[in-house]
């Protein structure tokens, strides 16, 4: 089930839940559209991320034994979409963004760039049933798709929902979830702020959605009479919203010369990828300029695979991003800039010296 696990003998399915937060909310102060472009953005990742990902346990002897190749399934569907993003899966907790549990009788997730902020003693990620069927490898999908950045879809602002509160909160005190008011508030009641699904329509199709029961909703009258049935597959929009974030990566990236200025983008959520080739071993300088929130992150390529080196995130400053770095004759490095919002009257740019 997309976030879901069927229990029929009870007056509510078994959802999955959400991590709350640990990403600070934009800066007081800050105009409007700017910290819309923030929220819009802060969670997901720079495209052409590779993210590591490790089971912690299998879940123990009740768990069906085809569980983890489940959750490797719902990456290559996710993968197979031609995303820019990549998974790899490691042996070692140190060297995994996101780690999978199968212990425990819940399903939850945090969101993208939030997953980093989890203890590493703790999973990112759990499953807490089976997902072995085809219920289970959308529940596999949901939480992936929450990795990947993307939030509940009833809780889309533009979906319009004017939910029967008391009749949900009811519902979820009693088995299986025996959520008390404020985990049914944040991850079914709240509506998500109208940057974080970047003005796109509501999907009841979507993997993020959950299956709820008639009579929950008031308004939408459809919505009240018939509910939303379980969502087992990516719906259309998922895919495009994922490739809209994620697109297929550029063979050839922008080769960036030293005192070479290049414009980038203005829209909420751009990204531009260069290729740093120095022609000396010393330390070099990559910075912004112009009103724009940016961040950016480089690697080097080693053995064919690209290799952390440094970052730098300057959104809701007032400040220009800039990376002091030393860099070596003979290697290969690559920049990626992801911009969340431009605001002044002239171009932003990028450089290095």
């Amino acid at each position: 089930m997309a976030g879901g696990k069927k229990a029929a003998a009870y007056p509510a399915p078994q959802y999955c839940s959400v991590k709350p937060s640990a990403t600070p909310a934009p800066r007081l102060g800050l105009a409007p559209a700017r910290a819309s472009a923030l929220r819009t953005v802060q969670k997901k990742w720079l495209n052409g991320t590779v993210l590591h990902y490790c089971f912690l346990d299998t879940g123990g002897p009740d768990r069906p034994p085809g569980q983890p190749d489940a959750v490797r399934n719902a990456f290559t569907e996710w993968k197979d979409l031609g995303i820019g993003l990549d998974f790899r899966e490691v042996d070692d907790r140190s060297e995994a963004e996101v780690r999978i549990s199968f212990k425990g009788d819940k399903s939850e997730s945090a969101v993208g760039r939030d997953v980093l902020q989890v203890p590493r003693r703790e999973p990112t990620t759990s499953y807490g049933w089976d997902l072995t069927d085809a219920s289970g490898h959308a529940t596999a999908l949901h939480e992936l798709g929450h990795v990947l950045g993307f939030e509940h879809e009833h809780q889309n602002p533009n979906a319009g929902i004017d939910w029967n509160d008391e009749v949900v909160y009811a519902a979820l005190a009693q088995p299986p979830n025996r959520w008390d008011r404020a985990t049914t508030f944040f991850n079914i009641i709240r509506k998500l702020d109208p940057a974080e699904v970047e003005g796109s329509m509501f999907d009841k199709d979507s993997v993020m959605e959950y299956p709820i029961a008639p009579g929950w909703i008031r308004r939408p009258k459809q919505l009240r009479l018939q509910g939303i049935p379980e969502p087992l597959s990516l719906s259309a929009t998922d895919k495009e919203e994922v490739l809209a974030w994620y697109p297929a990566l550029v063979a050839q990236p922008h080769l960036l010369k030293p005192h070479e200025s290049v414009p980038l983008p203005t829209r909420v959520g751009g990204q531009v990828d260069f290729a740093i080739a120095p022609a000396e071993t010393r330390k070099y300088v990559i910075g912004t300029f112009g009103d724009t929130d940016v961040v950016m992150a480089l690697f080097e390529r080693v053995n064919g695979e690209l290799r952390y080196v440094t970052a730098e995130d300057d959104s809701g400053e007032d400040r220009n991003a800039q990376l002091g770095v030393k860099l070596f004759k003979g290697r290969n490095y690559l920049l990626r800039a992801r911009i969340y919002s431009a605001w002044g009257a002239g171009e932003a740019a990028l450089m290095h010296w």
